[in-house]
């Protein structure tokens, strides 16, 4: 099926400006540079979007979208896994995705993890609560892991939700000016994450 039109050019556009953004970062992209990308006017860049902020916004949505259906984590998935399987697998998801579409990974390392000035509230406010909304359903996987006696269950959880996201950040970090993500570096770190579980999940002292 054919999209209208307007979607059709929303599309070509929101494609087009992608990569303008993923290279240069939102504070050093021009609507000049995003109309020249797009093969349009800045004036038709401001009809369909309004300004370089909405459209920036919009890229987020679009990836943010693609992202959450290309890892396909929700609900269904984690309904019959257990806690550690299900955020190695969300990590592999994730970095898998990420390599495989090396522009939406950029826009969404700079949206995520260095927000640029003035839109750190509107980020938060759509997304922090799709965040919580994810980190519920690994609460309620771990609620099902056996822990020693005396192990503090929300301490327990929040420190391998630090670890997570130190691997997230430390993904983002290390290839934030490559090109291209080799399948061995991506290996490399699930191997390294899942020896950090591994280590808090049987403990370290002999």
């Amino acid at each position: 099926m054919r999209l209208p039109i307007q979607l059709y050019e929303q599309e070509k556009i929101l494609q087009a400006c992608l990569t303008v953004f993923a290279r240069n970062g939102y504070k050093n992209t021009s609507t000049e540079m995003l109309a020249a990308a797009a093969g349009i006017s800045k004036a038709l860049i401001f009809h369909h979007f309004t300004s370089k902020k909405k459209l920036y916004l919009s890229l987020v949505d679009h990836c943010f979208e693609k992202v959450r259906t290309g890892i396909h984590f929700d609900e269904r998935t984690t309904e019959h896994a257990d806690f550690f399987t299900a955020i190695t697998e969300l990590s592999r998801a994730k970095l898998g995705y990420f390599r495989e579409h090396p522009d939406e990974w950029k826009l969404v390392y700079e949206a995520f993890y260095a927000t640029p000035d003035g839109l750190k509230e509107e980020i938060e406010d759509k997304y922090g609560q799709v965040s919580e909304a994810r980190n519920a359903l690994l609460a309620q996987l771990f609620d099902k892991v056996p822990l020693r006696e005396g192990v503090n269950r929300t301490y327990a959880f929040e420190l391998l939700m630090s670890v997570t996201r130190h691997f997230e950040t430390k993904f983002l970090d290390e290839t934030k000016g490559m090109s291209h993500i080799d399948e061995a570096y991506t290996r490399s770190l699930m191997e390294e994450l899942e020896a950090f579980c591994d280590m808090i999940r049987y403990g370290m002292e002999n």
